[in-house]
C-alpha cells in the first residue's frame, strides 16, 4: 500500500531539482542511520534552503490517492519544502525515542515556516493523542498561518482534540477572521455548547456593529432553541443575502417546533433550500487579508 510518505517523496520528486531529490533521500538515510534529535533538526533546519519553496501543484488524482493513503488527508497548499520537511519528520518517527518529545524540541525553536510544516504533518505521526499538546500550541498562536496548518485541512484536530479545545478552535477561526468551511470534519463535531457560543459570539458583534460571518449559523441550527431561533429569524429578516440564505439553511436542519413556521416567513428560501438549490457550498465566507 502507498504510504503518506511514498506519496510524498513522489509530489517532490515531480517539482523539485535533482540535486533537491537526492538531498533529501540522503537525509532521511541519515535520519534512519541515527535518529536523534541533533540530526533531525540539522536536516530540518536546512530543507528550505536545499528543498526550495515551490508549490507542490498537486492535482485532483493526487488528492485521490492522498485520501486513500490516510483518510481524510487533504495536502493542499503544500511547498516542497514543507513536504520535505513532513517526510523527515515521519522518518524521525520510526526511531527508538518518544516521538512526541521529539517534536516539541523541534516546536520550541522553529521558525514560522517550520512550524507551519510541522502542523501540516500531524494527521501523519504516530500516537495522536501524544501531540494533542503540541497541537493545542499552534492553535493558541497569533500567528495565522500557522493556526491555520492546524485548523485547516487537517483531520487532527477533527479526531484527536477533546470537546473544549474543538469549541475553541473553532470560535477562534471566527475571532481571526478565518474561515471555518476548510475545518475538516466540521459537520461531525458540532455540538450544543459551541452553538450556544456561537449565538453568544454573534450578539458580540452586532452589540459592536460588527458582520457576523455567514458560515457562524452553520453550527447552530440543529441545537436551535428559543433564543437561537429568534437570532436566526433576525438574520433571515434583516440579513445580507449571504446571511439569509444560511439562516434559511439552518432553519431547514432544526427540529425547533418553530423553525419551520420561521422559515416559511421566506417561502423563495425554503423552496430553494428544498430543492437543493441553496446548500452550505453556497454560503462560505472569505478571509480577511491578514
Amino acid at each position: 500500500m502507498t504510504t503518506p510518505g511514498d506519496l510524498l517523496a513522489t509530489w517532490i520528486a515531480r517539482r523539485a531539482t535533482p540535486e533537491a531529490v537526492a538531498w533529501l533521500a540522503a537525509k532521511r538515510a541519515d535520519i534512519a542511520r541515527d535518529p536523534s534529535a541533533r540530526t533531525l533538526a540539522l536536516a530540518f533546519s536546512r530543507a528550505s534552503r536545499c528543498m526550495g519553496k515551490l508549490d507542490l501543484a498537486l492535482v485532483a488524482s493526487d488528492l485521490i490517492a492522498a485520501d486513500k493513503a490516510r483518510p481524510d488527508w487533504t495536502p493542499v497548499d503544500l511547498s516542497v519544502d514543507q513536504a520535505a520537511r513532513i517526510v523527515l519528520l515521519i522518518e524521525a518517527a520510526q526511531g527508538p525515542e518518544p516521538f512526541a518529545a521529539c517534536l516539541q524540541g523541534l516546536v520550541s525553536t522553529a521558525d514560522v515556516g517550520e512550524l507551519i510544516a510541522i502542523y501540516k504533518g500531524l494527521p501523519l505521526y504516530p500516537d495522536p493523542p501524544s501531540l494533542v499538546s503540541i497541537a493545542t500550541s499552534g492553535l493558541r498562536t497569533a500567528m495565522r498561518a500557522v493556526f491555520e496548518a492546524v485548523a485547516h485541512h487537517n483531520p487532527f484536530p477533527a479526531e484527536t482534540l477533546p470537546q473544549t479545545a474543538w469549541n475553541h478552535m473553532v470560535l477562534k477561526t471566527l475571532f481571526i477572521d478565518s474561515v471555518l468551511h476548510p475545518i475538516a470534519g466540521l459537520d461531525r463535531r458540532w455540538n450544543p455548547e459551541l452553538a450556544r457560543t456561537l449565538c453568544d459570539y454573534a450578539h458580540e458583534r452586532w452589540a459592536a456593529h460588527r458582520p457576523v460571518a455567514a458560515e457562524l449559523w452553520r453550527g447552530v441550527g440543529r441545537f436551535a432553541d428559543d433564543a437561537a431561533i429568534a437570532d436566526l429569524a433576525r438574520v433571515l429578516s434583516s440579513g445580507s443575502e449571504t446571511e439569509k440564505m444560511a439562516a434559511a439553511l439552518a432553519l431547514s436542519e432544526s427540529h425547533h417546533p418553530a423553525a419551520d413556521r420561521t422559515l416559511a416567513l421566506r417561502p423563495d428560501l425554503a423552496a430553494s433550500v428544498a430543492a437543493g438549490r441553496i446548500t452550505w457550498n453556497d454560503v462560505r465566507d472569505e478571509p480577511s487579508a491578514t
